[in-house]
C-alpha cells in the first residue's frame, strides 16, 4: 500500500484542536512548546481555550493549524515509531504545503512556525479589509471552465481568478470585492451554486503579490532541506525534492493557484498512491480525496484514537 501524508489549510482551524494529543502524548506536548517559543506567544493556549476570533485571525490560524499537523506526525514517529519515511510523498493545501515541508524535515519546526506567522501578517498586510473577496463556487465537473468563464466576465471590475480548484464540482475563486461579487452573479447564470467565504483577505490571486514579495525575503535567507519525502507542490501538482526549486514555488504559491485537485489525481494516478492519511485538525482534505481518488483509502488522523487504530494498521 502506498501512502502519501497530506496537511490540511486555513478554514480547518477550531477552538480544542490538539488538546486530546497533548493530554495523550509528549511528544505532541513538546511540539506545541516549541511553537509557543519560536513565536514568543501563548499560540497552545488559545487553540485550547480560544476565543475563536483570535484563533481565526490568519497570522495565528496558520502557524496553528501546522503545530496541530507537526503534533500528529511526531507522536507518529516518536510514540509509534512511523517516520515520514513511510509516506511515498507529502502534500499540503496552501499553508498545508509548509506542514508538509516541516514534517518531513526540509524546514525546522520553529522556521515554519516564524514563516507562517509572517505570511499570515503579509496577506493581512497585503489588501485593505474589505476590498478583496473570495467565493466558492459548486457546480458540474467542468467547474474549472466555470469558474474561469465567471472570472473573466467579473475580471471587467478588478482582479478575479481562480485561487483554488480544490475537487470534483468546487474550486474558489479570489480577488476585488466588486469582480468578486460580478463573478458570483456570472456563475449562478451558468448553473453554478455561489457561497461568499468569510475571509479576512483574497488569498491566491495576483493582489497578494505584496505579500509574496515579503515571503521571498524571508525565505531567502530560510534554511531548505531536500525533503524525506518528495514534496507534491500546489503550483505545479507534480513531485520535488530540490530545495532551491522549493523554495521558489512558496514564493508562487502566494498568488498561484492551489492545485489540489490536480495533485490528488497525479498522487492517486502517476504517484500510485492507495492511501492518503490527513495529518492535523479536521477532515476536509478526507472527504476531498474520497470524491477525487475514490479507490484510495482516506484517513483523518487528529484524536490519540485514530493515531493508534493508523499505526495497527499500517
Amino acid at each position: 500500500m502506498s501512502l502519501a501524508f497530506i496537511f490540511p489549510g486555513q478554514g480547518s482551524q477550531a477552538v480544542g484542536m490538539g488538546a486530546d494529543l497533548a493530554e495523550a502524548f509528549a511528544s505532541a506536548r513538546e511540539v506545541f512548546q516549541e511553537v509557543d517559543d519560536a513565536l514568543g506567544q501563548k499560540l497552545f493556549a488559545l487553540m485550547r481555550e480560544g476565543p475563536e476570533d483570535q484563533l481565526t485571525l490568519t497570522e495565528n490560524a496558520q502557524p496553528a493549524l501546522m503545530a496541530v499537523s507537526l503534533a500528529v506526525t511526531r507522536t507518529l514517529e516518536k510514540e509509534f515509531g512511523i517516520g515520514i519515511e513511510r509516506a511515498a510523498f507529502v502534500a499540503g493545501h496552501s499553508l498545508g504545503e509548509y506542514s508538509a515541508l516541516a514534517a518531513s524535515g526540509a524546514i525546522s519546526l520553529a522556521d515554519t512556525a516564524r514563516l507562517l506567522k509572517l505570511r499570515g501578517q503579509a496577506m493581512q498586510r497585503a489588501v485593505p479589509v474589505g476590498a478583496g473577496a473570495m467565493a466558492s463556487l459548486i457546480g458540474p465537473k467542468s467547474d474549472v471552465a466555470l469558474a474561469e468563464a465567471a472570472a473573466e466576465a467579473g475580471s471587467a471590475a478588478g482582479v478575479c481568478v481562480v485561487a483554488n480548484d480544490n475537487n470534483n464540482g468546487n474550486v474558489v475563486i479570489s480577488g476585488d470585492k466588486a469582480a468578486v461579487d460580478l463573478a458570483i452573479e456570472k456563475a449562478k447564470e451558468l448553473g453554478a451554486r455561489a457561497i461568499p467565504l468569510n475571509v479576512s483577505a483574497p488569498f491566491h490571486c495576483p493582489l497578494m503579490q505584496p505579500a509574496a514579495d515579503e515571503m521571498a525575503q524571508a525565505l531567502a535567507s530560510a534554511t531548505i532541506l531536500a525533503p524525506r519525502a518528495p514534496l507534491v507542490a500546489n503550483v505545479t501538482a507534480r513531485p520535488t525534492l530540490d530545495p532551491e526549486e522549493i523554495r521558489r514555488l512558496l514564493v508562487e504559491q502566494v498568488t498561484g493557484r492551489v492545485r489540489w485537485r490536480e495533485s490528488m489525481i497525479w498522487l492517486a494516478g502517476e504517484g500510485g498512491v492507495t492511501r492518503f492519511a490527513e495529518a492535523g485538525a479536521g477532515k476536509v482534505l478526507s472527504g476531498m480525496a474520497k470524491r477525487i481518488a475514490p479507490d484510495a483509502e482516506a484517513t483523518p488522523l487528529n484524536t490519540p484514537a485514530d493515531l493508534e487504530a493508523f499505526a495497527k494498521g499500517l
